[in-house]
């Protein structure tokens, strides 16, 4: 799974999640592209399962760009622990995606192809997605 090589915190803030994605709210080097429509965090899991997704559909034709990458950590407590204590351990990594942002862009293949394929994709994400053309 994706998860930063080096980090300056181990531990980081929740954080707020408001308002629109200001960077990759547009195609930059694919003609396809999966847009969030949502506010939410994507696990590294997620990421993985749609790059699959996307894989497996084109049958490894094209090229697959993937924009975002799961930089934040979040942390959880053991199941049945007492309130107190400090803060949990890292439990894994996040992307946190703004309505607007662009995770995926596909190029080289047939558009109803690279339509389905995202289609895939992004029924293993946990945002509401658009599938937009250049």
């Amino acid at each position: 799974m994706l998860e930063p090589k080096r980090e300056k915190y181990r531990k980081k803030f929740r954080g707020k999640r408001r308002g629109m994605s200001h960077r990759a709210n547009r195609l930059s080097v694919g003609e396809y592209g999966l847009k969030a429509m949502s506010t939410n965090w994507i696990t590294s899991n997620q990421i993985e399962s749609a790059r699959k997704a996307i894989v497996h559909y084109t049958k490894r034709k094209g090229k697959l760009w993937i924009r975002i990458f799961p930089d934040k950590s979040y942390s959880m407590k053991p199941a049945e622990v007492k309130m107190g204590g400090g803060k949990g351990d890292v439990a894994g990594y996040v992307a946190v995606v703004k309505p607007g942002r662009i995770m995926f862009e596909l190029g080289g293949v047939d558009e109803e192809v690279a339509i389905e394929a995202l289609k895939r994709a992004g029924q293993k994400l946990a945002v509401k997605t658009k599938i937009i053309t250049k």
